[in-house]
């Protein structure tokens, strides 16, 4: 558990409460958007504290009409209760009285009042973040379907999936982490749906954490509860979709959400959720299968297309005849494996190109990459023509993965791969294969295999991430997930 901040009582006097706040947070020296407001409310001294521009500035403008009328009876004989329960019109309403915590709510963006000869402070909840219009995500889009996606507003991001599941079982579960930052996690689950052991596994793997901040949000969250840093193959599944993650938590999944970050985590997952799109599930059962395979076959490619047709291209002898025509049909100046090296780092520094180039520019970049260096580098002999056709496939099989992650994952393996054949041949792309395969089935998401339903093997599941199913026939949820509630379809149609 994060460590907390001394604690400090709010103070009877209101003097003295603003004297620790001015000293603890400078206002009025340093912070120019913390405000302090004095004022009277029924004859007693008050004073607001809020962050400027985090608050709706309509609402508290006419909150503070309706306090300034107030009377002196109308606050008696309990001000703050009188306060609560008849003078403030809002229904976002709390009461603290320790002040550390008052001061992470106000710079989370609520509003504090501190009435003189009270032990306890009013936080109002009117906060208002900069936020932009749900939009598809660049990276799932689709066809057909809803077009919204999360947006940088973690309550937006839970009414956007609450507008998906109306189902009174579903858990939003809030959460604080770090020091300093303080930010805003959520846990969403389905109670009766979702196993008990996932949930408390994810929440004390959260609660352990003990850091200052989280300033790459979801990212840095997941390093701290996913662990094994040096496996570059994701275990949460990141969707921007709230569809795609209403689908998951009614699989039985934990989605967690943190506050302005536009993309939630799913887990516990395995290697096929990766290959899994939304676009599958738009389509009839057998064109969306034909989409799976399709998808599956560009994610195999760019593993092992090149490191295969490398050996084939420098060793001769494992060629049949019919697969004569591989193989260079020009020479070089440099070796075929340092080829798709340079070939290989020279995609993905394209590909980052293309990230910090202005919009207008990208499709100049991509025809400066493929046409102009990729040309005149065959021409003067540094590269062959095979070497960017093969390179070439592989980079729509990294863009045809769904899931971001898995492909860098891919990239990295991929170069793994053309290194161990390129320098050892046969027993070279045979170590690399074994590696990888090893590597993925001794890989856990949260304590669960990652390559389930292939090890341990299970066959009717297996057979279901081949085969996208019609709705009616998804009957059972997940095994792996040992849900509580298992159907998801109680009578199937006849």
């Amino acid at each position: 558990m994060a460590r907390q901040q001394e604690t400090e009582k709010v103070f009877k006097k209101l003097d003295e409460n603003l004297g620790y706040l001015k000293k603890r947070l400078d206002i009025g020296e340093v912070n120019f958007d913390v405000i302090l407001r004095e004022l009277a409310i029924g004859g007693k001294k008050s004073a607001f504290l809020f962050v400027d521009g985090l608050t709706n500035n309509e609402v508290f403008t006419l909150l503070l009409q309706i306090l300034t009328r107030l009377k002196k009876e109308d606050l008696l004989p309990n001000p703050v209760q009188k306060l609560v329960e008849e003078a403030l019109p809002h229904m976002e309403i709390t009461l603290s009285e320790d002040l550390e915590e008052l001061i992470k709510e106000v710079l989370a963006g609520q509003v504090a009042l501190f009435i003189d000869g009270e032990r306890q402070a009013v936080v109002i909840d009117i906060r208002e973040y900069p936020i932009r219009s749900p939009e598809e995500p660049d990276i799932e889009k689709i066809t057909r379907g809803s077009r919204d996606g999360f947006v940088e507003t973690l309550v937006f991001n839970v009414a956007l999936i609450r507008r998906r599941i109306r189902d009174p079982q579903l858990r939003v579960e809030a959460i604080k982490i770090g020091r300093r930052s303080s930010s805003d996690v959520v846990l969403m689950y389905i109670k009766d749906i979702a196993s008990p052991s996932i949930i408390e596994g994810i929440r004390s793997r959260i609660n352990r954490i003990d850091a200052d901040a989280f300033p790459m949000a979801e990212k840095s969250l997941e390093e701290s509860i996913a662990g094994s840093s040096w496996n570059p193959f994701p275990k949460v599944r990141y969707t921007e979709r709230p569809d795609v993650a209403a689908a998951t938590l009614l699989e039985g999944h934990v989605v967690i959400l943190v506050d302005t970050s536009p993309s939630v985590m799913v887990a516990p997952v395995t290697f096929f959720h990766h290959l899994q799109h939304a676009e599958e599930y738009r389509h009839n059962s057998l064109t969306g299968t034909y989409i799976r395979w399709v998808r599956a076959a560009g994610v195999l490619l760019s593993f092992f297309l090149i490191p295969v047709w490398l050996l084939l291209a420098t060793e001769a002898k494992y060629l049949p005849p019919f697969l004569s025509f591989i193989g260079p049909k020009e020479k070089a100046n440099l070796p075929l494996f340092l080829q798709f090296v340079i070939a290989h780092f020279g995609l993905d520094l394209i590909r980052m190109a293309s990230v910090h180039t202005p919009t207008p520019f990208a499709t100049a970049l991509g025809l400066v990459g493929a046409l102009l260096i990729g040309e005149i580098a065959v021409e003067v002999g540094f590269f062959t023509p095979e070497v960017l056709l093969y390179t070439g496939i592989i980079a729509i099989g990294v863009f045809s993965t769904p899931s971001w992650e898995l492909s860098m994952a891919n990239r990295v393996v991929l170069l793994a791969q053309i290194v161990l054949t390129g320098l050892f041949k046969l027993p070279g792309l045979l170590i690399g294969a074994g590696l990888l395969l090893l590597g993925l089935a001794t890989t856990k998401s949260f304590g669960f295999p990652y390559l389930w339903p292939l090890i341990p093997f299970e066959g009717k599941a297996l057979f279901r991430i081949f085969y996208r199913q019609p709705f009616y026939a998804q009957r059972f949820r997940p095994g792996f997930l040992q849900t509580i509630d298992r159907d998801r379809l109680k009578e199937p149609p006849k």
